[in-house]
């Protein structure tokens, strides 16, 4: 492998999108990736304003996508869909049948009627296809899986998972508008759209840290915004293999949480919880009557790596630190898949986790709908 930077080009993420500057600065942050082109908007003046702050060429800034993917297919190392997520199979169909290396923001598709049209056209022996769940880049995250496959906790027997938010519930801005979230937020899909945007994160890091899947699931969705017939608020049971049990709840209403997310696992001999809002401690609780709070400062055994160490301990990293994480180990399965050789990551996910976590959602709208248990099928 050579040190020069992955070539991108992003197919959305304008400087009005809510990801696309996240995603630029995480795949710069460690220089393991260049943004070189894009088709940054269909808005030609927020194209364009973007491509001047990113410092891309106008020779390479498109107004369509379609033209972006011809003129720069030989050209770069990978492309990045950034659009609204009822707009990516489109995009993605389009890269997979010309073997183009792919990296999408989740949610991948809007329900698994979509996921099987990539299905069909997807061989993971011959495409790069990696999804952004970017919460498993946290330092702790993957210190907390390494204390789980170790047994420091036991037997799993219980995960909770919460993602609460307060977006549809936020008062008017400075200027008396109303907060107006982007127009595909207010539309139910096959998924629900905030099983989209937040429930696939929550499914991600269950996958991630018990390494099973969930099995079935009773869901209760509610509507407690202005936006009427939106699912807003999501309640979730679920069960998994080998009697873990476990819970998820995911909303937009719930007021003074900016994004509340937390994971709490419980084993036979102690238990740990992981706030995001305090991203560099884990709090680790044993049988024996031991309290510990693990920092990047303590004993981590995983968490202590350099890598995870931009700054010293006593400067938290953030979400960028962690989207650029996962940016570094998408450079290093790209560098493989593009050497061809095989380029499996323990830590970068693809069409698989992505199609397991739409299977969940589509079993909670049934069980929602029905009142009754569902299995994931």
């Amino acid at each position: 492998m050579n040190n020069r930077p992955l070539q991108l080009a992003f197919i959305g993420g304008g400087n009005n999108s809510a990801v696309g500057y996240v995603h630029f600065s995480a795949a710069h942050l460690d220089n393991k990736f260049q943004v070189v082109a894009g088709a940054f908007s269909r808005d030609a003046k927020v194209n364009q304003h973007t491509a001047e702050q990113w410092n891309i060429s106008t020779e390479r800034t498109y107004n369509c996508w379609k033209e972006l993917i011809l003129a720069e297919q030989n050209a770069v190392d990978a492309f990045v869909i950034l659009t609204p997520t009822p707009h990516h199979t489109e995009v993605l169909k389009a890269l997979l049948a010309r073997d183009l290396a792919v990296i999408s923001e989740k949610s991948l598709t809007c329900g698994l009627a979509e996921a099987k049209e990539i299905e069909a056209c997807y061989d993971p022996k011959k495409h790069f296809l990696a999804v952004t769940f970017n919460y498993s880049g946290y330092a702790m995250v993957r210190e907390l899986k390494h204390i789980i496959s170790n047994g420091a906790l036991g037997e799993i027997q219980k995960i909770h998972l919460e993602m609460p938010q307060e977006g549809f519930k936020r008062p008017p801005d400075i200027a008396g508008k109303p907060s107006q979230p982007q127009s595909w937020r207010l539309k139910d899909y096959d998924v629900p759209t905030i099983c989209l945007d937040l429930g696939v994160h929550l499914h991600h890091l269950s996958s991630y840290l018990l390494e099973v899947e969930p099995e079935a699931t009773c869901a209760q969705f509610a509507n407690h915004s202005e936006f009427k017939g939106l699912v807003d608020d999501v309640n979730m049971l679920l069960k998994y293999p080998n009697g873990i049990v476990g819970s998820m709840w995911m909303s937009k209403t719930a007021i003074g949480h900016r994004n509340g997310l937390s994971v709490r696992v419980y084993g036979t001999k102690g238990s740990a919880r992981w706030f995001q809002l305090n991203p560099d401690e884990l709090e680790l609780n044993y049988n024996d009557g031991r309290r510990e709070v693990l920092d990047r400062a303590g004993q981590c055994q995983y968490a202590n790596q350099f890598r995870y160490n931009r700054m010293k301990p006593g400067h938290p990293t953030g979400f960028v630190e962690a989207f650029a994480n996962l940016y570094s180990d998408i450079a290093g399965a790209l560098q493989l898949h593009l050497s061809n050789q095989p380029s499996r990551s323990e830590y970068v996910f693809g069409f698989e986790q992505a199609k397991q976590g739409l299977a969940l959602f589509e079993a909670a709208k049934r069980s929602a709908e029905s009142g009754t248990w569902q299995q994931v099928k």
